[in-house]
């Protein structure tokens, strides 16, 4: 049998997705004499998607073999603990979208539905997650190894600058084997009878040749769209925010705060994102409803302090490729797909797409057997994330302007509409195998948009209730005296991780 195994892989585009992708490749395979080639041209600016960040990226930073520290002074970062909600079940009302669990169960019955019970007589359920306590009160320290802590309980992520990441993430691939070539592709090459991508053309000539592809090209879709057509699925009609405004700004206002900060507008929402030189903020929004000028004009009367850069506008399609990777091109990154960046998870499908390609990487040629298991899981993550973000901007009272009255009206996907019946009669929900946020996550953003179950699991009626209201106001006085105890944020991290000298990348929240 003639030996068919990959010697030789091209990704296409730069950028957060493209170095991501070279530092997986060069850590797992280039030892075992794979040629791993990125095609990037500085003349081609990068999107910049991602300053914000959900827990898994410790995974991936870990896989790699990342120093924490270095990392974080070599990307200006900051810890984040989860999102604050500002406006979005109504005008006036803020809620948290923490890390980490609430509570413990009990006998196992759910945390939060014993919680249900007792609410009344116990406070907020965000009073019994470490994680939301910390972030209320602007602290932060590292987690307890040891489970038998509080401490263990508390979960974080980053923000960081997505540019300076992926210069981190080359510094640590081309030693490693990876080579970059600069240049602007002019064409792409296909067999005739396949389709299978041969080699890119630059511009100057230059042919690029290679067994397989990564399409890390951002919308463009050079290699998925452009060359292979694949289709691509445009969930508009229950995402209507197309367009973004960015701009930096200087750190000011609130300052170095250890959560993001989405605030509902008009027609979308700002985000608020502090990195330890500046804040990444920015306006996302519905052409439908605002225009270019009044949607910047809304961003600049919100700033922390004085814009660094001039603002930078992006236009996008919320949906996905039917098909992520197709015959010997894999699409990872903004090419394969992108929901909105809402819960910051388009760094996390990056490494998600990462993940299953490593997983599934070809062995003796590309099988098609695989080639659609990675599109099933890659469908079925992507369509339960979307489901999540969609949540948010269905649950809300408001009605102050035609935007969110179309989205309170609108009807969801089925597999939505379910959960959210399920959840506002009993407090039931019911994991999936390919969730990337969990009941935690559907429970506080549920419960903070208002929709509070009308009744509890009916086996909290056979805890004692007195023991149980204790056990309740223990714990939620231990976190609240062990989140006192924390290091500000600030403090924590000028010690930690102090960057020095500032630097500017503009992006959007992943």
């Amino acid at each position: 049998m003639s030996d068919q195994r990959l010697k030789s892989v091209v990704i296409v585009g730069g950028g957060t997705a493209g170095w991501m992708t070279a530092a997986a490749l060069a850590k797992t395979l280039a030892p075992q004499g794979l040629k791993i080639t990125l095609v990037e041209s500085e003349a081609i600016g990068t999107v910049g998607v991602g300053e914000a960040t959900v827990p898994p990226i410790l995974t991936f930073n870990a896989m790699l073999g990342l120093d924490e520290r270095a990392f974080m002074r070599a990307t200006k970062a900051s810890f984040k603990l989860g999102i604050e909600f500002v406006d979005w079940g109504a005008i006036g009302e803020t809620y948290h979208h923490p890390f980490g669990t609430f509570g413990l169960d009990v006998e196992g019955i759910k945390f939060h539905q014993v919680w249900r019970k007792f609410a009344d007589q116990v406070g907020p359920i965000g009073d019994f997650n470490l994680t939301e306590a910390a972030a209320r009160r602007w602290r932060f320290a590292l987690p307890d190894p040891d489970p038998a802590k509080v401490m263990s309980s508390l979960k974080y992520a980053y923000h960081f600058d997505a540019g300076l990441y992926a210069r981190f993430l080359r510094g640590f691939a081309e030693p490693r084997g990876v080579t970059r070539i600069e240049g602007r592709i002019a064409s792409v090459a296909q067999h005739g009878e396949t389709g299978f991508v041969e080699a890119v053309v630059l511009e100057d000539g230059r042919r690029i040749e290679g067994d397989f592809f990564v399409d890390c090209s951002g919308f463009r879709g050079l290699l998925i769209g452009q060359a292979l057509g694949v289709p691509y699925q445009d969930w508009s009609r229950w995402l209507p925010n197309n367009r973004a405004v960015a701009i930096p700004c200087e750190l000011g206002g609130d300052g170095l705060t250890p959560f993001t900060r989405a605030t509902a507008r008009e027609a979308g929402w700002q985000w608020r994102i502090p990195l330890q030189h500046r804040i990444g903020a920015g306006y996302v929004y519905s052409s439908h409803h605002i225009d270019d000028d009044r949607a910047l004009d809304t961003l600049l009367a919100n700033l922390d302090g004085r814009p660094t850069e001039d603002p930078n506008f992006l236009r996008f399609t919320p949906g996905r490729r039917e098909r992520a990777w197709d015959r010997n091109v894999c699409a990872i990154g903004l090419s394969a797909g992108f929901i909105e960046p809402l819960e910051s998870t388009s760094i996390h499908m990056i490494q998600a797409g990462i993940t299953k390609l490593l997983a599934l990487f070809p062995g003796n040629g590309v099988d098609p057997l695989e080639t659609d298991e990675y599109n099933r899981l890659t469908a079925a993550q992507v369509d339960h994330i979307r489901d999540f973000v969609i949540l948010h901007f269905k649950a809300t009272q408001r009605d102050d302007t035609d935007y969110w009255r179309y989205l309170s009206s609108m009807t969801v996907p089925d597999s939505l509409a379910r959960r959210m019946e399920l959840f506002a009669q009993r407090g039931r929900w019911f994991p999936s195998n390919y969730d990337l946020f969990h009941e935690t996550n559907w429970t506080a953003v549920l419960l903070g948009q208002g929709i509070i179950p009308e009744e509890w699991d009916p086996l909290v009626d056979s805890l004692p209730e007195d023991q149980i209201r204790q056990r309740l106001a223990g714990l939620s006085t231990l976190i609240a005296r062990t989140a006192e105890a924390m290091p500000s944020h600030a403090e924590f991290v000028a010690r930690y991780c102090g960057a020095a000298a500032p630097s500017s990348t503009s992006g959007v929240p992943a």
